[in-house]
């Protein structure tokens, strides 16, 4: 497994950081030139992306108001989203028992805090509900999260691959989330930012952007997983890196937000500080190594249920056969660190069948390999892929929010 990128020759490399000067007004213009820089460099594959995620969800909005729904509703305020909303209004202490299944108790303890923080700020700041606040902060985050991805996809392997690496994630299946109040977004976006300053060599910012990510998802445990695992690569491969306080420090602090808040929870639940995972088993959600997965898609091949279900099983067959040829590829080992602990807890995990796609949204390296194979396409061969998987991705972002009865 390669510690290193491997850059092909469709473009220039990403050149590493320069010395600065002895001035700080020297070093300031140098960081903003650098950030513009980069960014110009992206704009390309933003531009596709806005225009990805603006058109499904003008496909959604279109079919909404048809049947008489609302689209700001559907996109902010539902599943997920309304205990969002709720956190972001009136903090954590709701507890209700499910209408529907018996033992079964929801806690919005669940739910970390990072997005309703940044919701509840946002709505204080700007004459804005928590609905329309939470949609800015989605919003906001899934372009920082195209952009983290075009970066990563750039340096790895230039900007052909990095540009068709975000135009990929904008068009998956369940991409609509994306642009839901939801927290994927967010914490791709700091997953994304910290996995290229840890293939960078940036450790202490990746450990800050580690901490940040392990706030708000449970899965972004992943993020601090493979932080510390580039940390130790490095200690082990560069005995002078063993000196850098820099790397002991980003992956020390790396696992803390994530930590934090489930020992928080733990005690803030009454169950002492692993009380958190009480709080996920009572919600039905707990780690059972796939039986309830297997046995799942058993049910769905003699018996008949929700599309969405019979989609999730798809992508979960498409995201396992990635990741075998993500390994093949040997990408640095923090990208797959990363994307094999996604795996493991999108499988692993029992109950809301439907809603592991939306657990592997931020597992964006696993589209990597289809990315690579695109590159060496031809223009034509590229715009009916895109096509395609536009037309399935519009489709189904609409039957999920305002057909199907699954929860996301």
């Amino acid at each position: 497994m390669s510690a290193g990128p491997a850059v092909q020759h469709d473009t220039a490399p990403v050149r590493a950081p320069q010395p600065h000067g002895a001035g700080r007004a020297p070093r300031r213009a140098g960081r903003t030139d650098r950030v513009r820089e980069a960014l110009r460099r992206a704009l390309p594959a933003l531009g596709l992306y806005a225009a990805a995620r603006l058109s499904g969800m003008t496909v959604m909005a279109a079919w909404a108001w048809s049947i008489g729904k609302h689209p700001r509703t559907l996109l902010g305020h539902l599943w997920d989203g309304i205990w969002y909303a709720g956190i972001a209004r009136d903090g954590y202490g709701l507890i209700l028992p499910s209408p529907t299944t018996r033992g079964v108790i929801f806690n919005d303890l669940a739910f970390f805090p990072l997005f309703p923080g940044l919701v509840r700020t946002v709505a204080a700041v700007l004459p804005f509900t928590v609905v329309t606040a939470g949609l800015l902060v989605a919003w906001a985050s899934a372009g920082a999260a195209a952009w983290g991805i075009y970066a990563v996809g750039e340096r790895l392997y230039g900007r052909r691959v990095g540009t068709l690496l975000v135009l990929l994630w904008g068009l998956l299946p369940h991409a609509i989330v994306q642009t839901m109040a939801y927290t994927e977004s967010l914490m791709t976006a700091l997953a994304a930012w910290a996995l290229y300053a840890a293939i960078t060599g940036r450790r202490l910012w990746s450990g800050v952007l580690a901490l940040l990510a392990g706030l708000s998802r449970p899965n972004a445990v992943a993020v601090a997983a493979a932080v510390c695992c580039a940390a130790a690569l490095t200690l082990w491969q560069d005995r002078r890196s063993r000196r850098d306080w820099r790397v002991w420090t980003g992956a020390a602090i790396a696992p803390v937000g994530w930590a934090g808040y489930v020992v928080w929870a733990g005690f803030r639940s009454g169950g002492g500080p692993l009380g958190y995972f009480e709080v996920q088993r009572l919600w039905g959600s707990r780690f059972d190594f796939g039986r309830d997965a297997f046995r799942f898609i058993r049910h769905l091949i003699v018996a008949r249920d929700y599309m969405a279900y019979y989609m999730a099983a798809a992508i979960l067959a498409v995201a396992l056969v990635a990741l075998v040829y993500l390994a093949l590829d040997r990408p640095p080992a923090a990208l797959l660190v990363y994307v094999l602990v996604l795996t493991v807890i999108a499988v692993g995990g029992s109950s809301y069948f439907a809603s592991k796609p939306r657990f592997l949204l931020p597992a964006f390296p696993l589209l990597l390999p289809a990315a690579l194979a695109m590159a060496k396409a031809r223009p034509r061969t590229i715009a009916m892929t895109a096509g395609a998987l536009a037309g399935l991705s519009f489709f189904y972002g609409t039957y999920l929010l305002a057909v199907a009865r699954v929860p996301m």
